[in-house]
């Protein structure tokens, strides 16, 4: 019995040091500040029923939201810079007080941005896994959709990873009934393959008004077809 009570706290002990949380704890501190910004906010506390939209800029730089997904309500909580190897350590403080959301929309693009700090595919696909597995813990019946990283003309020279990693999260949520994904990729892209350029503001990275009125369509008929 001793010998099995070491085995098991030696199991637990290891698994505590794989974790994401403790792999990439550093990356934490940055944003603490944006994220308790978040928290005050109480903006859903008036709707019975919300759609909630976590992630990065693209998600904060959404101003025309409520205007752009009429007629479904949208509470957004999103900062910018975000990557998944610091949102996981936000994902309980950011999703817990939204019992009343009816599904949760992410997008998080910055894992894979030509930076020396880059993450490979596989490493930012077992960190998206990991959040969907805390949001699941939080409340198991929410639909998560993750919304297609879109190939921008600033990180076309990583697109194949960025696509890569796109293709792994597709392939898992068709084998998993509560995680949809939302294709966005051939409606970013013109007749010569490339990204088109008015669907992005003069950073050729964040979406234009254009840009957010193709995701907010592709967004919404995602949703109305799955009945939410």
């Amino acid at each position: 019995m001793k010998l099995l009570n070491s085995i098991l706290l030696f199991a637990f002990a290891l698994s505590l040091g794989c974790s994401p949380l403790k792999k990439y704890e550093h990356t934490r501190e940055r944003f603490n500040d944006d994220v308790k910004k978040l928290l005050v906010l109480e903006d859903y506390k008036k709707w019975d029923d919300y759609y909630l939209f976590v992630g990065s800029s693209s998600i904060r730089r959404w101003d025309n939201i409520a205007q752009d997904m009429h007629p479904f309500r949208s509470v957004k909580r999103g900062y910018g810079g975000a990557h998944f190897y610091d949102l996981i350590h936000f994902t309980e403080s950011l999703v817990a007080p939204h019992q009343r959301a009816k599904a949760l929309l992410c997008f998080v693009g910055n894992d894979i941005s030509g930076a020396e700090t880059d993450l490979s595919p596989n490493q930012a696909f077992r960190l998206f896994k990991f959040f969907k597995k805390q949001v699941h813990g939080l409340f198991p019946d929410l639909p998560i959709y993750f919304i297609e990283i879109t190939p921008t003309p600033a990180r076309w020279n990583v697109w194949s990873q960025i696509s890569s990693f796109n293709s792994k999260v597709r392939t898992y949520a068709s084998s998993h009934p509560k995680v949809k994904f939302i294709s966005t990729q051939s409606q970013f892209l013109g007749d010569n393959w490339r990204p088109i350029p008015r669907l992005y503001v003069s950073d050729s990275l964040h979406l234009s008004e254009d840009g957010y009125e193709v995701w907010s369509k592709a967004i919404k008929q995602n949703l109305t077809k799955n009945d939410l």
